[in-house]
């Protein structure tokens, strides 16, 4: 996305502080309803006075579509470039600065760096420069456990679209001192004046934890497990539970369920 009034524009629509990014940084935000529910949860990243719009494939509406109406008579372009970029995140030792990859942090994967590089092979090649210095390309269900772990909510999995953001934990993301964009007036409403009906919590248990098992509080039933990882030491999970249990011990049929941090 670029143009004169680029900054400007996409600040007034989205939930993060635009004008306020420093070139080559990223920052998580949404897209909201006119009644502050979340059409689409995305990274922004600054670029030589452009920005990047970077969003999972797999969301029900991509950003470009749901911000081209409000163009109008901005100087704004913007361009899909989905089939001809890849996204690499570097998790851990260094990030290649051969002139082929475009360096943000943090990663999108909420630690670390990515690379932004063409498609092909460009890509395969920054792909070999990495794994010649020692790191390990993780699959798509290496990240879905990094993501758990971390407590990280994602999109179609633990909130769909249409959530509120107090309900996906998602509040850290809204600028509410930058002024108006899409759907402020409700969000800062359920903010100052009262609660979503559910919330995420992410929680670990000694037991395994199946996705979709119900979450109890002793014998009443208050939400269910939306994501799962095990691991060797238990098992990571996110749960959607009732606004009325958050402070009430919660667990599952099997085992009990320990809190790790506020989403």
């Amino acid at each position: 996305m670029r143009g004169a009034d680029a900054r400007r524009w996409l600040h007034d629509l989205v939930t993060a502080d635009i004008e306020g990014l420093p070139d080559r940084r990223t920052l998580r935000s949404l897209i909201l309803t006119p009644t502050g529910r979340i059409r689409a949860d995305f990274h922004v990243a600054r670029v030589d006075g452009s920005y990047l719009l970077l969003q999972s494939p797999d969301q029900p509406e991509p950003v470009d579509a749901i911000l081209a109406p409000y163009v109008l008579s901005s100087d704004v372009e913007m361009e899909d470039r989905a089939a001809r970029t890849t996204v690499i995140a570097v998790l851990g030792g260094g990030a290649t600065e051969d002139g082929d990859a475009v360096v943000l942090s943090p990663s999108i994967l909420g630690h670390g760096r990515d690379l932004v590089v063409s498609a092909g092979e460009p890509a395969a090649r920054v792909r070999a420069h990495l794994r010649a210095v020692g790191l390990v390309e993780a699959g798509a269900e290496d990240l879905e456990i990094w993501r758990i772990r971390r407590g990280i909510a994602r999109m179609g999995a633990d909130f769909d679209a249409g959530a509120l953001p107090a309900e996906a934990g998602l509040e850290d993301v809204i600028d509410f001192t930058k002024g108006c964009f899409l759907g402020q007036e409700s969000v800062s409403k359920v903010r100052n004046l009262g609660h979503p009906r559910h919330v995420l919590r992410h929680v670990r248990s000694r037991s395994p934890i199946a996705r979709g098992a119900p979450v109890v509080s002793g014998d009443v039933v208050v939400g269910e497990v939306t994501s799962s990882a095990d691991g060797l030491d238990g098992t990571d999970a996110i749960v959607r539970v009732r606004w009325d249990a958050t402070s009430k011990p919660l667990g599952t049929r099997d085992a009990p369920l320990s809190l790790q941090h506020e989403q």
